[in-house]
């Protein structure tokens, strides 16, 4: 009598081998034509659809390299698809990359929720991602994964570090946007705190949503704070410092990275001249060679896209995978997905796009390991103190 069971499973065994074996054929490495194909997933439709600016700035990375010799002489072809920033399409969406065009890896696709939808099927079929844009803790650990973003904790303890130790103030207030980026910003910073031996002034949480901080600035200037660490958007930003000033409170006020943007001076107008930035990136007016190509290339190829640190954001992610890839080949090893995952486990120390002192090791994916300080001068973002390390006390600490 047939067995209906074991049939099934023996046509599932023979259909997944079948896939194996095409992926294994079919990875994206072209050595007649030196070609490597990669691909992201990007927001094109959906609710965040100016995220795509992050995919045309990496984007603009490749054709770069590619009209500037190449990898060590080799072409990169980037397909990004649209995945509506939906964690399920993105997973669709990554199998279609790996099955239908053969990808070698991930090259900066975008989000944290839809990379981590991704981490099953990548570890399944062996597939890197390289440069995620978006911020989990297990990015850090996961053996295929090479991130740049920092855990938000890291650089509010460098937000402290500089309010303490470079304009030795001591009454440092917390404002922090009620969710995980909030959050994350929050331990880091009472962690750091405590090893410095301060006691916030005030530590007050707001949605992300919230445009009226009258009682936020309150507590704050009742607290006696003389600087004020803001994690949350540039909005809510551009609103504190608004409140603020109706309100007469004039205190030192520092933000994160990514509010340390052109379209923050739009919104906050002349209140943002003053303000730092923990960034792990360089202001994007830098003229290290990197920052310099990127602004040209994106003025070239996406002239309508504001060159803000957004972007320099997606370029850095997808010079990752540069950066990996050329180590791979002068390895002299087999062009192989494993073999470039310890190939970019190889790199220590360097600088990729718009960060500096990048390095990846078997066992610690924490590419950003250090950061400068940004400040607000006269329309523009200046670094006002170089990169450090980020402190041992909330670097090495567990995630909660």
């Amino acid at each position: 009598m047939l067995n209906l069971r074991s049939l099934a499973a023996g046509i599932g065994l023979l259909a997944f081998t079948a896939t194996a074996s095409v992926q294994a054929q079919n990875i994206g490495i072209d050595e007649a034509n030196k070609t490597v194909t990669v691909g992201a997933f990007t927001p094109v439709t959906g609710p965040v659809p100016f995220y795509a600016t992050l995919t045309h700035a990496a984007d603009a990375y490749f054709k770069h390299v590619n009209e500037t010799g190449g990898i060590e002489g080799w072409t990169v072809k980037y397909v990004a698809q649209d995945d509506g920033y939906e964690p399920a399409r993105s997973a669709s969406v990554t199998r279609q990359l790996v099955e239908g065009q053969g990808i070698f890896a991930l090259a900066a696709p975008v989000g944290t929720a839809t990379n981590t939808a991704v981490l099953p099927y990548a570890r399944e079929v062996g597939l890197p991602i390289v440069g995620p844009i978006g911020g989990a803790s297990a990015f850090y650990i996961d053996p295929n994964v090479f991130p740049l973003l920092p855990d938000y904790g890291w650089s509010a303890a460098m937000n402290v570090d500089y309010a303490a130790k470079d304009l030795k103030l001591k009454k440092i207030a917390l404002l922090w946007e009620n969710d995980e980026l909030g959050k994350s910003g929050k331990r880091g910073f009472d962690l750091y705190m405590k090893h410095l031996g301060l006691e916030p002034a005030e530590s007050v949480p707001f949605d992300v949503k919230t445009t009226s901080f009258a009682p936020h600035i309150r507590r704050v200037s009742n607290a006696g704070a003389e600087a004020v660490v803001l994690f949350g958007s540039n909005a809510n930003l551009a609103a504190a410092l608004k409140a603020a000033d109706q309100g007469g409170l004039a205190v030192k006020w520092f933000a994160p990275f990514f509010t340390a943007d052109p379209s923050t001076f739009k919104l906050a107008g002349d209140l943002l001249n003053g303000v730092y930035f923990s960034s792990w990136l360089l202001p994007v007016t830098s003229d290290d060679p990197s920052v310099a190509a990127y602004r040209e290339a994106v003025k070239k190829h996406y002239p309508s896209d504001a060159q803000g640190v957004f972007g320099l954001n997606g370029w850095s992610n997808a010079a990752v995978f540069g950066e990996g890839f050329r180590a791979l080949l002068k390895s002299g090893k087999p062009l192989t997905r494993e073999n470039l995952v310890k190939a970019l486990e190889t790199l220590e120390g360097v600088t990729v796009g718009g960060a500096k002192g990048v390095s990846f090791k078997a066992g610690d994916h924490r590419g950003t390991r250090q950061e400068g300080i940004i400040q607000a001068q006269n329309g523009q973002f200046v670094l006002v103190r170089d990169f450090r390390a980020y402190p041992d006390v909330v670097f090495n600490a567990k995630a909660e």
